[in-house]
């Protein structure tokens, strides 16, 4: 797992606007009869509609989509009882999964109540604003109370998290294992580590799943809970079944399945080899769990095992859960969040971990295939799939239960507007970012005397996406990383100034290979050598004579210092005849790709065709579909001008070379972007119905200002210019790229040298 620094994460959460989430208008507001619309007098229609017929809240207001995510505090993950304040920041992060994962909006109310009953009136008076509660991270046995008090009198959906998400999911796993395993849940022997909130809601849904009381072992601090223990409260007391005590390590003995929701290390080795044949271990504390999956797989190997962290497999994280559960239950109004429900999400993500595994989740986990066994029992957080097969399963499971009072009628519209829904959460960059880190690179930063760059190397470095080289003055660089205190491992690490006496060997070395390619274009050999001490030339040439797998550059120098050498170097890539300059805005609507933004100053219909062509295979190996508008002026024959036509023209082209590319043109941007102009004047059009996500421009001129201008009104990451044609992975940064875009840089320049 990557290191985390303290001052990273508070230059996180403080750095730009300070915190996670923020409110944006969903309704226009540039003029006064907006706001009037907006506010007063116009606001007061819908306050008498709702007045009238209360139902019509949820058609006038956001409450259908708005989902509290409420604690006191009392037990922050591992923190404890820190208090209501220091709760915000991880209320906060939870609303932001809410929001990318299944598009619901969060408020995040902390709350100075430690009386259950001040903290219940206090979210009861509160509610009306609501579609969902969302209970975190408050202690038990008080959360148990409070759930209760708060589902019987509320008639929105309400679950504790801590509670219920860890059950489902580990649920979902624990009936995968058994079947691998092909054991019966009513008949094995559960061990469990932990009283709190999140055990205690496992073993009750372990139960209700079939599993028998008297098989469930359940431990706190003080030991086996059993009918011989005074002071257990009612929930505890479910689970004291056993008349003797039992000490833990001898309850492993023919154990069936260990479920782990206490601290680390609590589990040795001894104990594993104490349980039965094909041994379930959950060992979930997090960070470190009860016995690590290296200790507990070397042992046993007919283990099948799951943890809470994300560097082994089968992570049980809460997101597989919470955000999907919600959806579903919102989408049909549900008064609340019942038992059937929560079984429907368990057997949905048992059943999504068996099917087929789309080769968008294999890439984002750089793995050679993935199917369901020891290894894959439970579906990946980033599998796009969760949305539509968790939330319709609890929508289902809502309206068949009787408590879904706006029941779905047509569910292949309503999975489409699942899927539509995943515009809203860029899922690409953390693809990369999991493929990068399957096969980290060996990346040249050519400005290494940048604060910057050695920012990003770092952070690239300790994300396990590269092994940064540093181009630039020794001393320079190693002054530089002791004043800002940058942390490189002793092997992860080269520094290589090209000036340096070190280096002449390599300097000829180079100098001779770049001579062979351009002896006959202007250059000497004393020349070729002399042009090594360049680090653009230098970095580049690292690249082609395989000392390196990738380069950046260009945060501080010219576009075209960076791009010439590169060019001169490793050259085109096989049957290519053009490079291309291409820039990904991560947006509301998913990333948008844009092509030529940088280089191509006027190309000809027969050079954009090739330029498409080549850009749509760059963006397949990021494994995303491309579906392409060649923009214009003109909407298909509705203006003349040489532009116009060329780009006409280049969609014949490239429809002739590549028929199964989805591609139209030529269109103008907004029509492109915008589904519904499209489908209302050209329903003909290949585009139609079609989500575009690449714009190919007619010239620099136009690809250039376009991506500037977007770049500047949205707020989403850009990342660019990857430059598309070349033989080898160099890639050159925006002059003035903040560290998280290079950072981004870099992970598109690992996962290109990987493809190539």
């Amino acid at each position: 797992m990557a290191k985390i620094r303290k001052q990273d994460a508070l230059d996180y959460h403080s750095s730009g606007k300070p915190g996670k989430i923020e409110v944006i208008p969903t309704k226009p507001y540039a003029s006064q009869r907006d706001l009037s619309l907006a506010y007063s007098p116009g606001v007061a229609e819908p306050c008498l509609r709702i007045a009238d017929t209360p139902d019509d809240v949820y058609k006038y207001t956001s409450k259908g989509n708005l989902v509290a995510v409420i604690s006191n505090g009392t037990s922050v993950l591992g923190l404890g009882n820190i208090g209501p304040e220091a709760s915000k920041p991880v209320m906060e992060g939870k609303g932001l999964l809410f929001k990318i994962f299944a598009d619901i909006d969060v408020f995040d109310i902390e709350v100075d109540a430690n009386d259950p009953e001040l903290f219940i009136q206090t979210v009861k008076s509160i509610a009306p604003t609501f579609g969902g509660i969302n209970l975190e991270d408050i202690k038990a046995p008080e959360a148990f109370e409070i759930e209760r008090r708060l589902k019987e009198e509320l008639d929105i959906p309400v679950m504790h998290d801590d509670q219920h998400g860890t059950a489902i999911i580990s649920s979902a796993a624990l009936l995968n294992a058994l079947e691998l395993a092909k054991k019966k849940i009513e008949k094995v022997k559960i061990v469990v580590s932990g009283a709190g909130a999140s055990a205690l809601s496992c073993a009750k849904l372990y139960h209700a799943l079939g599993a028998k009381l008297e098989n469930i072992y359940m431990f706190d601090s003080k030991g086996l809970i059993h009918a011989g223990r005074e002071g257990l409260d009612s929930t505890k007391k479910l689970f004291s079944k056993h008349k003797k005590n039992v000490e833990f390590a001898d309850a492993f003995k023919k154990a069936d399945v260990f479920l782990g929701l206490s601290k680390g290390g609590l589990v040795n080795k001894e104990m594993v080899m104490k349980m039965a044949k094909d041994p379930i271990v959950f060992a979930l504390a997090n960070p470190n769990p009860e016995i690590s999956y290296r200790e507990a797989t070397s042992v046993r190997k007919d283990i099948i095992m799951a943890t809470g962290r994300s560097d082994h497999p089968n992570q049980v994280n809460n997101v597989l859960g919470f955000p999907f559960i919600f959806r579903g239950a919102l989408d049909v109004r549900a008064t609340t969040i019942n038992e059937e429900m929560k079984l429907a999400a368990v057997h949905a993500i048992a059943s999504l971990a068996k099917e087929s595994i789309p080769e968008e989740v294999i890439e984002a986990y750089g793995e050679k295939n993935i199917s369901f066994g020891r290894e894959q029992f439970i579906p990946k957080p980033l599998d796009p799939r969760l949305i539509y097969y968790v939330a319709p399963a609890v929508a289902k499971a809502a309206m068949e239960s009787g408590v879904a009072l706006s029941p779905i009628e047509d569910w292949d519209a309503y999975e489409m507007e699942l899927k539509n829904r995943l515009g809203l959460d860029n899922k690409l960059i953390r693809n990369i970012t999991e493929k990068g880190q399957r096969s980290p690179k060996r990346v040249v930063f050519a400005e290494a005397d940048n604060i910057k760059i050695l920012k990003a190397a770092q952070t690239a470095s300790e994300e396990g996406v590269a092994f940064p080289i540093l181009l630039g003055r020794k001393a320079k660089i190693e002054a530089l990383i002791e004043e800002y205190s940058i942390e490189f491992a002793e092997d992860e690490v080269e520094i290589v100034d090209p000036k340096s006496d070190e280096e002449v060997d390599r300097r000829k070395k180079f100098g001779l290979a770049f001579f062979e390619k351009r002896m006959r274009k202007g250059v000497t050999e004393f020349e070729a050598i002399q042009i090594m001490r360049e680090r653009n030339h230098f970095g580049s040439m690292m690249v082609e004579m395989g000392d390196a797998d990738a380069m950046i550059s260009g945060l501080s120098r010219n576009y075209r210092d960076v791009v010439k050498p590169a060019i001169q170097t490793v050259g085109l890539q096989k049957d290519m005849t053009k490079v291309a300059g291409m820039y990904i805005l991560n947006t509301k609507r998913g990333p948008l790709f844009l092509a030529d933004t940088t280089i191509n100053l006027n190309p000809t219909a027969e050079d954009i065709a090739e330029i498409t062509s080549n850009v749509a295979k760059t963006i397949r190996k990021f494994k995303v579909t491309p579906r392409v508008a060649l923009l214009s002026y003109s909407n298909f024959g509705s203006a003349f001008g040489e532009d116009a036509r060329k780009m006409s023209k280049a969609v014949e082209i490239i429809r002739e070379n590549d028929p199964n590319l989805i591609v139209d043109g030529e269109v103008q941007a907004n029509f492109a972007l915008n589904n519904s102009l499209m489908n209302e004047q050209f329903s003909f059009s290949t585009l139609a119905n079609k989500k575009v996500n690449t714009l190919i421009f007619p010239n620099l001129s136009a690809g250039n200002i376009a991506y500037k201008l977007l770049q500047e009104m949205t707020e989403g990451d850009a990342i660019g210019p990857v430059l598309v044609g070349l033989k080898k992975s160099i890639h050159v940064l925006q002059m003035g790229s903040s560290v998280r875009e290079i950072i981004n840089m870099v992970k598109v320049a690992v996962v290109d040298a990987q493809n190539k």
